[in-house]
């Protein structure tokens, strides 16, 4: 079996290395767990 294309499975979040939920707009690749604790040093900003 060769590496997954798509589907949970094929990327991997550079953080903490889960493959569940991965961001990857604007080439940030981390899961969702972790853009909530890094998007404010990373520089966005919550509106709502």
């Amino acid at each position: 079996m060769g590496k997954r294309k798509f589907g949970k499975g094929a990327h991997k979040c550079t953080h903490c290395g889960g493959y569940g939920h991965v961001y990857q707009m604007h080439d940030l690749k981390l899961c969702r767990r972790c853009f909530r604790e890094l998007a404010p040093k990373i520089g966005f900003k919550k509106y709502s």
